[in-house]
């Protein structure tokens, strides 16, 4: 199916003038507040008088009526869809393929976060920001070197301060577990089974995303951040499971 895309044709769920993810902050961009209601002045009453029907804005006859989007476009109905760069592709492309195991990896930390906010576990807020960085890194990989240009690239562009703050939180978690010294079980919980799961479908995230950067058509840090975050994965789930056993 078609992925879908703002005016400008970037992807949904970004900024279309900042490359940002919607309530997430991207590497390099200021905040991006997406999603949020407008609010009211202070003197505005939050229930304005209805126009009469019919009317528009200045008190002409409205001729226009509301459109609802289609969730559906039917240009993905032959197995191709498009990158962000215009580019036509079979839908088990390796870009896709990269791409929808990135998606599904988000979408397992968002189930993993589910339980990890039931029982109060401190990392929480890491796995947002890992599930911002994952839309980031979305946006690169849908923007091939072999057909975007550099107004596509600035867009898209993915820095390393993510890895950076990766190998940071992968430090102070390490401290904080006794030595490994055997192979660990997936298990110790709903929350730390939640993230073995997570960690799994990173590693293929990863082997996804391999070959695209060895063709050159993705950044290097792509790979890197996916392979930090199944290790950080690793790590939350020991310290999940030891807090259980702890409690």
């Amino acid at each position: 199916e078609e992925s879908p895309r703002n005016p400008d044709g970037s992807l949904a769920g970004s900024s279309p003038t900042s490359g940002l993810t919607h309530g997430c902050v991207g590497p390099g961009w200021p905040p991006w507040p997406a999603w949020e209601p407008r609010r009211q002045p202070a003197a505005m009453s939050p229930f304005p008088e209805p126009r009469p029907p019919g009317r528009g804005r200045r008190g002409q006859p409205s001729l226009k009526t509301p459109r609802i989007p289609k969730i559906y476009t039917k240009t993905g109905d032959k197995g191709f869809s498009s990158t962000f760069t215009g580019e036509r592709r079979p839908k088990d492309d390796q870009v896709f393929e990269a791409l929808g195991t990135t998606d599904e990896l988000s979408s397992a930390i968002g189930f993993a976060l589910e339980f990890i906010t039931e029982k109060g576990h401190p990392f929480a807020e890491e796995l947002q920001k890992i599930q911002c960085s994952l839309q980031d890194i979305g946006s690169a990989l849908a923007t091939p070197s072999s057909s975007s240009r550099e107004a596509h690239r600035k867009h898209t562009v993915f820095q390393a301060g993510p890895v950076l703050e990766l190998e940071r939180w992968i430090d102070k978690y390490s401290s904080q577990l006794p030595p490994l010294t055997a192979f660990i079980l997936p298990s110790g919980g709903r929350s730390s089974a939640a993230l073995h799961l997570c960690r799994a479908v990173c590693r293929r995230a990863e082997r996804r995303v391999v070959p695209l950067v060895q063709m050159g058509e993705t950044d290097a840090n792509t790979q890197r951040l996916s392979l930090h975050i199944s290790q950080i994965r690793s790590h939350e789930g020991g310290e999940s499971r030891k807090n259980i056993q702890e409690k």
